[in-house]
């Protein structure tokens, strides 16, 4: 089946802010009918989102968050690790960069859940989804400027946490939908062993 009586093409572009981590650009597109129309939106790198899966004494997954102060939102968010790509990087390397940096975890078994695209209506941004297992803790390895606390909670606290709002981030709520399929289906991830 073909998309092109949905598609819009490019008619005029113009860039409308290039800084050091976003760039925005406002383009005039022709529509379907043949009418235009503009679209403005950021061009962003793309990132990765750790789900971080620890094993307690007891048998019971626990999952590893962080909590942080968002100045965009103005407040302290619960959000699973997770950080944007660098120019050509490999996405699981970068889920693995993120990692040790944020939490100081290291993992000896990866799997790719999925990706998703945070906000199409303003935003090219892609954000691939990992968990992780078989974690070891390490030292943090935080930015420049970056302070976050790193804690865990089981996925049931969790869950209960999305309903009732005090996890608000996009890709943290996001990702439980693919944490409880793993949980109901264990079988469901493709787990391979740690690159590098």
């Amino acid at each position: 089946m073909s998309d092109e009586h949905l598609k819009e093409h490019l008619y005029e572009r113009k860039e409308l802010f290039k800084g050091s981590f976003l760039h925005a650009l406002r383009d005039t597109v022709r529509l379907p009918d043949g009418q235009l129309a503009t679209r403005e939106y950021v061009v962003h790198p793309g990132a990765v989102v750790v789900v971080p899966l620890l094993k307690g004494e007891d048998d019971q997954i626990r999952v590893v968050l962080e909590r942080q102060y968002r100045y965009p939102v103005g407040q302290v968010m619960v959000e699973l690790p997770a950080g944007k790509l660098e120019a050509g990087e490999d996405p699981l390397l970068c889920g693995q960069r993120e990692l040790l940096e944020e939490t100081g975890y290291t993992a000896n078994e990866w799997a790719k859940a999925g990706e998703m695209h945070l906000a199409i209506a303003y935003s090219t941004e892609v954000i691939h989804v990992y968990f992780a297992r078989g974690l070891t803790l390490g030292q943090q390895q935080l930015d420049a400027g970056e302070f976050l606390d790193v804690f865990t909670a089981t996925p049931q606290e969790l869950v209960q946490w999305c309903r009732n709002g005090t996890v608000t981030d996009a890709k943290t709520l996001s990702c439980m939908v693919w944490l409880q399929q793993w949980l109901e289906r264990p079988e469901s991830m493709d787990w391979q062993a740690s690159k590098g």
